[in-house]
């Protein structure tokens, strides 16, 4: 479930009397005389209070989203954030889109549990795929969990607080608990910010060890929250974000039911177990010409006295250039001349 904390305060004057077009004012004055009787703000106004005011005036879906639509375009002229804007508002002005929702949330809650969190590679997908699949289905569109940066998630009890667009929102539970699978893939980033090798953390998942303890390491700045995994498991070292697109092929294909399983490359070493010996490399035994320093001697010997006048031929060449250089000026200058 999604539930929108409002929009981010801006540092605009409020405007008592904004500027109201002639076709916002029957909505706008609705709205406003509204607020005044409820001891609400209407100008700026906080997006519960927006979905308070459409639950007091019921009315057909069209109504509704004209009167939003006079709503948000009176803070818009006031250089304030459109309340408007936000999840909540438009699963309330469109039943068939909080229903789809409701059926997407029923069904990432069967897929969640299932994802793997252990094992090499499947447990660093699943960790990540898990929390992409736990934001779209509160309502954010594939392209803000794109932007999503490291900063814009906290964890608040057991939902998550997002900055979603140009306000907060807080996703609490539709089955899976949200900051449990947040917290599932903040640790695989704050391994790696504190041990950058792939090889580590393929071993540590391998093995099914607690990565808890590096939950904390985890760096909150803006890189992005989540990135592109190869099929080695590897991530940009330049931080890039995972696209909208990406995104949405992922979720797409994970309610589908045909998300791909990550196997092992075939080419990976697996890491040896605890208490296991190390398989010890095969070298071989090969024995050197013991005159092969000699030649090697004589033969940068013989290409240092080849090429000791190289250095004259390439001046007289860049001679020979300057010459045909000038000779073609006075050519091209006595044409002129005629």
């Amino acid at each position: 479930m999604y539930v929108d904390l409002g929009t981010v305060t801006q540092s605009v004057g409020n405007s008592p009397n904004p500027v109201v077009p002639r076709r916002y004012r029957y909505d706008w004055a609705l709205f406003s005389d509204w607020c005044s009787a409820c001891d609400h703000r209407a100008l700026p106004a906080h997006p519960s209070v927006l979905a308070e005011f459409l639950d007091d005036h019921p009315a057909a879906d069209g109504t509704q989203r004209r009167r939003v639509a006079a709503i948000n375009a009176i803070h818009a002229g006031a250089g304030l954030a459109a309340p408007g804007r936000t999840e909540t508002i438009r699963q309330l002005l469109s039943t068939a889109r909080a229903d789809r929702l409701a059926r997407v949330g029923e069904r990432v809650a069967q897929v969640v549990p299932r994802l793997p969190v252990t094992g090499w590679p499947g447990g660093l997908f699943g960790r990540r795929d898990a929390l992409l699949l736990t934001l779209a289905a509160a309502g954010l569109s594939f392209e803000e969990i794109a932007r999503l940066r490291r900063t814009d998630v906290t964890t608040e009890h057991d939902g998550l607080v997002v900055r979603a667009g140009e306000g907060w929102a807080r996703v609490s539970s539709s089955g899976a608990n949200p900051a449990a699978v947040y917290r599932n893939w903040v640790e695989v980033l704050g391994f790696l910010d504190r041990y950058p090798s792939t090889k580590l953390l393929a071993g540590r998942l391998d093995k099914g060890a607690s990565l808890s303890a590096f939950a904390d390491n985890a760096r909150h700045d803006d890189q992005p929250l989540f990135t592109p995994i190869d099929r080695w498991g590897h991530t940009p070292y330049d931080p890039t974000p995972l696209t909208g697109h990406s995104i949405a092929a992922l979720v797409r294909a994970h309610l589908a039911g045909s998300a791909p399983v990550h196997k092992r490359p075939a080419a990976w070493q697996p890491t040896t177990k605890s208490g296991e010996d190390a398989p010890v490399p095969v070298v071989a035994d090969v024995e050197l010409d013991q005159g092969y320093h000699e030649r090697g001697i004589a033969a940068r010997r013989n290409a240092h006295t080849h090429l000791e006048d190289v250095t004259d031929i390439l001046d007289g060449i860049e001679d020979e250039a300057d010459k045909l250089l000038a000779d073609l000026l006075a050519i091209l200058d006595s044409t002129e001349r005629d």
